[in-house]
């Protein structure tokens, strides 16, 4: 699917919707998402934003104050889409008793553990039942409000507090949980993941989709933690490029049930590329960790040639 032609400097230069002075980590991936996300807002278009319960939560409000321009509600952790489903509900009402009449859009942000686990229930209701509105997952892979403890988003042989690395153990013992492709499942209009590269061009264009796409949308960006993944808070986007060049987090949309897949490395890189830029996959470059990294590169193998089967038409 060929992107629509934006102007970068345009874009870029959009007021801001997540005001500066929140409290996020420096090298964090969930705000430049959100401001990736929002940046795809017609200027003309409210916004109204449900947050689960996350880091980005409680570092961007502390009560009466917020870092979000646009209407927002903090939810708990678990029902983010379904207080969104409400504020949709409401709209439509006030719209046809001739209460409102700008033009709002319903965009949801949560982080994996409420997105993938706890949250996961509330999503798919929404998904199904049809609410107009965008779910965005920053999935940072870990419950990092919290300490750092293992979700089903978190890879194979990950080191986290509550899968940590020892005597008896190499870190996660389970595969992550493919959420995108479960939300395809779900039959929406728009499903689609990407994270940040170069001019954003991919983020951008997946986030104006769902935006403006009528029915339920839901957008997974990958969006690391410096402090849960172990890496320099300068080499976010680098890890994030690799990510992609390995296959490990491959560039693909669903549209109207059709698969596409958006980027193919001109040469994949391999997944060691990746894991050595984090600390929390240090553990397995030590010796006798080999058949571990090959379970890792076999099950991204399988993956990425599954994906491009059904982007082919061929699954």
């Amino acid at each position: 699917m060929a992107y629509q032609a934006y102007s970068l400097k345009e874009v870029a230069n959009k007021p801001e919707r997540l005001a500066a002075g929140h409290r996020m980590c420096a090298g964090c991936g969930s705000t430049v998402a959100v401001r990736a996300v929002l940046r795809a807002l017609k200027p003309e278009d409210r916004a109204v934003i449900t947050l689960a319960t996350s880091c980005l939560e409680v570092s961007s409000m502390t009560y009466p104050y917020t870092s979000w321009e646009d209407s927002y509600i903090h939810t708990a952790f678990e029902n983010a889409a379904a207080t969104a489903s409400g504020a949709v509900a409401a709209y439509r009402a006030k719209k046809k008793k001739g209460q409102l009449d700008e033009t709002y859009k319903f965009i949801t942000f949560g982080g994996d553990g409420g997105t993938y686990d706890i949250g996961f229930q509330s999503l798919s209701g929404a998904m199904e039942r049809g609410t107009d509105m965008v779910y965005v997952c920053y999935d940072n892979e870990a419950y990092m409000n919290t300490g750092i403890q293992r979700s089903s988003s978190t890879p194979l042989y990950a080191d986290t507090t509550t899968s940590a690395v020892g005597a008896e153990s190499s870190g996660k013992a389970q595969y992550k949980k493919d959420l995108t492709q479960i939300m395809a499942a779900h039959r929406i209009p728009y499903v689609a993941q990407s994270t940040f590269l170069g001019n954003f061009k991919d983020l951008h264009h997946k986030a104006e989709t769902a935006i403006y796409t009528e029915g339920p949308a839901f957008l997974n960006v990958m969006a690391p933690c410096p402090r849960g993944w172990r890496y320099d808070e300068s080499r976010l986007m680098e890890i994030c490029k690799a990510a992609v060049e390995t296959c490990v987090w491959p560039l693909f949309e669903v549209v109207d049930g059709e698969w596409v897949l958006n980027y193919e490395p001109k040469q994949k890189l391999p997944v060691t590329e990746y894991l050595k830029l984090q600390g929390r996959f240090k553990h397995l470059f030590q010796p006798g960790m080999e058949p571990l990294l090959e379970r890792i590169q076999d099950d991204v193998d399988h993956r990425w040639e599954e994906l491009k089967g059904r982007c082919e038409g061929q699954l």
